[in-house]
């Protein structure tokens, strides 16, 4: 059974029955989830492009309850104190407004971090031109999955999520998809706990793959998978509570994910 139907089920399962709690449906994702070979393994080689000098990559944020823009700015200082990327801020505090997007134009990876903005007109249009070009690496953070309001179907069109709200405020067990734990995007990662609310989501795509879970006594959801994408790659998490941002595992997890997705393209500093 796939990775991605072992999601739909495990969740699918989880959905009907999230009342008593969550014991058999970790005990069908532990079972099932050891006979999958991994799906990425054989794509690495022919995906992987040659270092042609330090990555553009431009971290789009825009303010709300998560701090995003403080976040990614330490975010920022991280990459450029360990690799040799050129990193461009589009940051905004207003809800309709994010100056700076030609920088898309010409970039290796675009990160975003944005909450219901109502952005339209070119500025929207500019998003959804890079987004829909092949070949693209794109990593999207919480709430990036309802980061425009007026295109709230990047969520499944792009990240291949299916967000429907969140739990209270609970701590959050974050484990490794033991089928998936020697995927490129979780190279130094382990477990930890998050004390950002769990996300829901109940159906991915189909042809994404969850690396993460979060648990809480409750209820247990993917909070980050990857996919393929119009010949390019995509990444998404849920985590991205401010704390989670001083998890060393969490920094590695996003620094993975932006070489994953630009082909292995990050070079540290010498």
């Amino acid at each position: 059974m796939s990775q991605q139907k072992l999601s739909r089920r495990v969740f699918f399962v989880h959905s009907a029955h999230r009342t008593i709690g969550v014991s058999a449906g970790l005990a069908v994702l532990h079972g099932l989830s050891q006979s999958r070979a991994p799906s990425w393994a054989a794509d690495e080689a022919a995906h992987r492009r040659a270092a042609t000098g330090p990555l553009k990559i431009v971290l789009i944020a825009a303010r709300n309850e998560y701090h995003p823009e403080e976040s990614l700015a330490a975010f920022h200082e991280y990459l450029d104190k360990h690799y040799q990327v050129r990193c461009v801020r589009v940051f905004s505090k207003a809800a309709d407004a994010l100056p700076g997007l030609e920088a898309l134009d010409d970039c290796d990876c675009a990160v975003f971090f944005t909450r219901r903005m109502r952005i339209s007109g070119e500025p929207l249009e500019r998003i959804k031109r890079f987004c829909q070009q092949e070949g693209k690496a794109i990593v999207g953070i919480r709430t990036a999955s309802h980061g425009f309001q007026n295109w709230l179907e990047m969520d499944k069109e792009v990240f291949g999520g299916d967000y429907g709200g969140h739990y209270g405020n609970i701590p959050v067990e974050i484990k490794i998809v033991d089928a998936q734990k020697q995927h490129p995007v979780l190279r130094g990662v382990t477990p930890f706990v998050s004390k950002g609310s769990l996300y829901k989501n109940f159906k991915l795509a189909a042809d994404a793959t969850v690396v993460l879970t979060g648990s809480i006594p409750a209820a247990t959801h993917p909070v980050a998978w990857v996919r393929p994408h119009r010949g390019g790659r995509v990444f998404y998490t849920s985590l991205g509570h401010p704390t989670d941002f001083e998890e060393e595992s969490f920094r590695r997890l996003l620094t993975n994910a932006i070489d994953w997705t630009t082909g292995g393209r990050l070079q540290g500093r010498r």
